[in-house]
């Protein structure tokens, strides 16, 4: 059973729609969701699925035009998802995993690994691209 976080600002739904957008694009490439939002101290998964016996711990990173002032220039619009996943949250994001392999009783056997994938989207002509980084290391 999949628990659901509830959303309630702005900002957390847009997130919710990429992570409800990555989902149906990770089930279209043939993976199969754990889990969704696993939460620790440490900090969050947003995404566990399996494809081939592998475990892909998934981090969503949304923008869309809602999330950008109305002070950023079209030069400046240039928005990158991928950078708000820094070496401090990738720190955290591997601490979350070592929690969730040992709360979860994963053998050590198991390969894994960590995938960013980030969401454009275009709410007002609703459209979205999901760009992945696959086995993100630092």
């Amino acid at each position: 059973m999949l628990f659901m976080k509830q959303f309630t600002s702005k900002n957390q739904k847009i997130g919710e729609t990429g992570e409800d957008l990555v989902v149906r694009f990770l089930v279209k490439h043939g993976f199969s969701i754990k889990e969704r939002n696993f939460t620790k101290k440490a900090g969050e998964i947003d995404i566990v699925a399996e494809q081939n016996g592998r475990l892909h711990f998934v981090e969503v990173k949304t923008v869309s035009h809602v999330t950008i002032t109305r002070d950023v220039s079209r030069e400046t619009l240039k928005i990158r998802p991928e950078e708000q996943f820094h070496v401090k949250k990738f720190q955290r994001f591997t601490k979350t995993i070592e929690i969730y392999l040992s709360e979860r009783n994963v053998s050590h056997e198991t390969s894994w690994q960590i995938d960013l994938l980030c969401v454009y989207l275009d709410i007002k002509n609703k459209k979205a691209r999901v760009i992945p980084f696959w086995n993100v290391v630092m």
